[in-house]
């Protein structure tokens, strides 16, 4: 059995969950955008984000309305907490009939990171967004729904309602070290709201994200990120989750929508990838870090599932030339 690769080895032990290593995987970093303060009746119109983003409310109400035409206005609570696909234009407000303001417009007079409309002492939210490669993020984007909405009655919501306290301080308070703890606040956050999702929504879609929730799935998911260069075999897992081999296939598919073995080639494309991107190590040590026995298998491997060489993938990627992105509406 081969060791783990390079880029796994000095991993703390703790982040050997199967959430923790997408979101490792992916770079996901949260970062709070601003705060919004409003009062009376007020409309604000969001652009499409395009990238995951977050609302918490530390005070007052509001209606969530996305352009999605199937989904029904959301009622916005203290405490309550919203995640972003990015995929919808939106409209948050006190009063649906009020005339509308244009985020951009409103968060481009504003100064610092506060942003103020009415009488701005009802309604109190911090906005902020995840940051991340776009390497392995249709692991998670896949999984999402266009918006979750976590209520301050959830399980969760105890712990969630204490970071926002905490948050709301930070930016507040302008103390040594306040956008360091604020960011850590908001990625703690960002991981809270996907736990409660995780556990509480019903149903789940078949995908990752119900996989990593399921008690028989996830342990098998967990062993595969811990060592993806073994030759694991379906009876190995079937045995480690207490199932025939028949049962956990069938299990498997169902909940994650792809086969073991099949998530196992995935996963392990989505480490090379990183590895490609961001390491310097030939084609051959990625190949038998991850398990493969010749770089042509890996390459052939990679090719058929990536879509590019693994060199032609490597040269592409750091190559690559991201666009800036807009600082306006990041409160959503």
């Amino acid at each position: 059995m081969l060791a783990n690769p390079p880029f796994l080895r000095d991993r703390p032990k703790m982040l050997s969950d199967p959430l923790s290593d997408a979101l490792d995987l992916i770079n996901a970093e949260s970062a709070v955008s601003g705060t919004l303060l409003a009062g009376g009746a007020w409309n604000i119109r969001f652009p499409r984000p395009g990238k995951i983003k977050f609302n918490a409310v530390v005070k007052g109400t509001a209606w969530l309305v996305l352009d999605d035409a199937s989904l029904e206005p959301i009622r916005l609570e203290p405490g309550d907490a919203v995640l972003f696909k990015g995929t919808h234009s939106f409209v948050i407000a006190s009063d649906l009939t009020a005339p509308e303001v244009l985020a951009v417009d409103l968060f481009r007079e504003t100064i610092g990171r506060t942003a103020r409309l009415g009488s701005a002492d009802e309604y109190h939210a911090v906005g902020g967004h995840v940051s991340f490669n776009a390497a392995g993020i249709d692991l998670l984007l896949d999984s999402l729904p266009p918006v979750i909405h976590i209520k301050a009655t959830a399980p969760e919501a105890g712990v969630i309602g204490w970071l926002l306290t905490q948050l709301a301080r930070e930016m507040d308070a302008e103390r040594p070290g306040a956008a360091c703890a604020a960011a850590q606040l908001a990625q703690l956050v960002f991981v809270q709201v996907m736990r409660a999702y995780i556990n509480n929504a019903e149903p789940l879609s078949p995908g990752w994200l119900k996989a990593i929730g399921d008690e028989k799935i996830a342990p098998a998911i967990r062993l595969m990120h811990g060592d993806p260069a073994r030759n694991w075999q379906l009876g190995d897992l079937a045995r480690a989750v207490g199932m025939s081999r028949t049962s956990f296939a069938e299990r498997f598919k169902t909940v994650a929508n792809v086969a073991p073995l099949t998530y196992l080639a995935n996963w392990r494309m989505r480490l090379a990838e990183r590895a490609l991107r961001d390491g310097s190590e030939p084609v051959s040590a990625v190949a038998l870090s991850l398990g493969y026995t010749s770089e042509s298998a890996f390459s052939n491997a990679f090719k058929r599932i990536v879509g590019l060489a693994p060199n032609r993938y490597r040269a592409a990627a750091r190559n690559e030339v991201l666009p800036e992105e807009e600082d306006f509406a990041d409160v959503a």
